[in-house]
């Protein structure tokens, strides 16, 4: 899916938000647990309850993987399911270099069939490239990310005098361009996210960290992109966990109509 038609399709539903599908079997419920596949059982049910009120799903690969070759076929059953209509991002946080890294742009991008796929950066340029090569493909870096522990390394001052985090982005922003690279930006880095917006004021932002992780959606309105709306915003265990498959969605739809109200009184729709 490329830049023009995922803006097109957040501004005609009316939101951008993107649900994340972290299938974990001790929180599913027990009628799916006893199905054939629960993995996808509950992640059929969550799209179905969020695909009108989301412009993407992110399956995290790590709840499939973790159950070896039965668990990847769930994951391309999910994927499937999706469909072409949402953009899909596989949340996958690959980083390494050479062949290794075009091996895993095929799997994601030839296999698959993912518009985007998550990249740690910590190994360069060579790490991220292969990715690139795809077109109408997404590499989606880390750059200041929502968990706690990311002031270990991303906040380290350089020798430049700028944190580690502003030196990824700018490295990332000569990779690729606003139509094949986003960026990681937690919903809890507020002040970070000012110098973010202010270096690449047009990129997409895959946005985590509301709910559990404090962030909060009415925040992250003025880093909002005049040309692109520029901010997918992901909600997994709010949604997903917020009880049977007609809670799921009213929590969607709250997420919609807020995200819809903020796009009409910054003039987007």
């Amino acid at each position: 899916m490329n830049l023009d038609t995922l803006t097109r399709n957040i501004l005609k539903k009316g939101s951008f938000l993107c649900v994340g599908l972290d299938p974990d079997l001790e929180k599913i419920p027990d009628y799916i647990l006893s199905t054939e596949d629960p993995l996808f059982e509950f992640c059929k049910m969550v799209i179905n309850a969020t695909a009108e009120h989301c412009v993407a799903f992110k399956p995290n690969t790590a709840f499939f993987e973790a159950f070896g070759s039965k668990g990847w076929a769930s994951l391309e059953r999910v994927i499937n399911y999706i469909g072409k209509e949402h953009f899909v991002i596989a949340d996958a946080k690959r980083g390494d270099i050479g062949n290794t890294a075009k091996m895993y742009a095929k799997a994601f991008f030839e296999n698959l069939n993912v518009d985007a796929v998550t990249l740690s950066p910590y190994m360069g340029k060579d790490s991220v490239l292969p990715y690139l090569e795809f077109p109408g493909k997404w590499a989606i870096i880390l750059v200041k990310t929502s968990n706690p522990g990311s002031n270990d390394l991303q906040v380290l001052n350089m020798g430049n005098n700028k944190p580690l985090y502003i030196n990824v982005l700018e490295k990332s922003l000569s990779w690729g361009t606003i139509n094949n690279t986003m960026m990681v930006v937690g919903a809890n880095n507020l002040k970070e996210f000012d110098f973010i917006r202010e270096i690449a004021p047009d990129h997409f932002m895959l946005v985590p960290g509301f709910g559990a992780q404090g962030g909060k959606l009415g925040d992250i309105k003025p880093y909002l992109s005049g040309k692109t709306v520029g901010i997918l915003a992901n909600y997994s265990r709010q949604i997903i966990y917020a009880g049977d498959e007609e809670q799921i969605k009213d929590q969607a739809r709250a997420i919609h109509q807020e995200m819809k109200e903020m796009l009409t009184s910054s003039g987007f729709i």
